[in-house]
């Protein structure tokens, strides 16, 4: 049995929150209902098409549109820390700043 997962959005040192603000400028409302379905499946324990990309970051693919992506960092066994989101095209740039936000989180906890 899949064991609940607990949210949480990083939030950086200006009081932003990469994901959320992603996830807000997202014009397609189908898109958007897709991802939070998605986010629903992972808080059932249900993580889907993931995988680790290095730095104690990992990735959930979303096989639709453009092909998006979630970059995350686990808390512990149950909790994940939404780091920010991007396409298949912004993908090397947005994984290089999901690394950062990783790292500076772990330095700031």
């Amino acid at each position: 049995m899949e064991h609940p997962v607990t949210i949480k959005i990083y939030v950086t040192a200006q009081e932003r929150e990469p994901f959320t603000e992603w996830l807000h400028r997202m014009k397609d409302a189908r898109s958007r209902a897709i991802i939070r379905a998605r986010l629903n499946r992972i808080r059932l324990g249900n993580f889907g098409d993931c995988h680790s990309i290095g730095d104690g970051v990992h990735e959930f693919c979303i096989d639709y549109g453009p092909g998006y992506r979630i970059y995350f960092g686990r808390l512990d066994a149950n909790m994940i820390l939404l780091l920010c989101a991007g396409t298949k095209r912004g993908q090397q740039k947005d994984i290089e700043r999901a690394k950062l936000y990783w790292k500076a989180y772990m330095e700031e906890s």
